[in-house]
Order: C-alpha cells, then structure tokens, then sequence
C-alpha cells in the first residue's frame, strides 16, 4: 500500500468518524463567545479552530508529513485555545467537572512536558514532603500562572499529611 493509498484510507476513516462530513475548514472562526455543545465535536464542525502549538492545522497534519519530517512532536501539542474550548463546551453541557479538567490542563500547556512528568512523580504518596508538594505549588502558580493547578497540589499536600502519605511516613 502506498503513502497516498494509506492517506486516503486515514481521511475516509475520519470522514467516517464525523458522520460524512470532510475535515474542511469551516466558515466560521473561534468567536469571542463561549462554545457551546453546538460546536461539538471541534474538529468536525469547527477545523479551523484547531492549531497546534506550532501553528499546524488539522490539514497539515498528514501521513506524507509524518514521513517526510516535516512534523515534529511539538507539530501535535495542544494549544490551550482549543482545550478552554472544549471546557466551555463541557459547561454549556452541564459537566462542570470535565470542565474543571479542561481549565486545568489548559493551564498545565505552559509547563515542559519534563517538568510536568517530575511533578506527577513528585504527587506519588511517599515521594514528597509537605514542603516539596507546596513549593511545586508555589512554582505552578508563579512561574506559570497555573493557579488551579496550584491549588490541587496544595489540596494533595493536606491530604497527603492527614493520610500519613509523605516522605518518611511510610
């Protein structure tokens, strides 16, 4: 099977996927208005929407792209745009939670990927004192303006205490 033929394959599953219609671009951009349930699912009714951290598009996203080099990783982060979008749309669905969960990893977009793997190691019960857990919270909020982030770290730091869950607890 050719480059083009698994192409082709890809974009008909796709179109597949988003009940006939084409991954075009739509005529309407990202408004200042919230998203609503409406504009769900984003990369069907909304593609243009959708840029990469890179400034990639949905149609740059291809096969013929991945082999020649042309994408890196970066290519295909998120952007944190599109998750507080599908935060409101969560919102307007009435899944507030979900929501919460978008706001939060918009925030954690501006954190290095290695970074963010250091402190998900550092939140293990046992890994951490009080004082580690509170000063990644303190970096989270300060350094990257994630102060929902922050405050789940410093929630962890309590429980984590009063659970006996902290470095040299165990």
């Amino acid at each position: 099977m050719n480059e083009q033929s698994i192409e082709s394959l890809v974009r008909g599953i796709l179109k597949d996927m988003n009940n006939g219609a084409s991954p075009a671009a739509s005529e309407n951009p990202v408004s200042s208005g919230a998203a609503t349930v409406a504009d769900y699912p984003i990369a069907k009714n909304h593609p243009d929407w959708i840029k990469t951290k890179t400034g990639k598009t949905l149609d740059d996203i291809t096969l013929e792209n991945v082999l020649n080099g042309s994408l890196t990783p970066d290519d295909l982060k998120i952007t944190p745009r599109i998750l507080k979008a599908q935060g409101e749309i969560a919102t307007s669905a009435g899944r507030k939670t979900i929501a919460n969960n978008f706001d939060r990893a918009s925030e954690l977009t501006a954190v290095p990927d290695t970074r963010v793997l250091e402190m998900y190691n550092a939140l293990r019960p046992y890994r951490s004192s009080k004082q580690e857990l509170l000063d990644i919270a303190s970096e989270l909020e300060t350094k990257y303006d994630a102060k929902i982030s922050a405050a789940y770290v410093r929630e962890a730091a309590a429980h984590y205490e009063k659970r006996k869950k902290l470095k040299g607890d165990n």
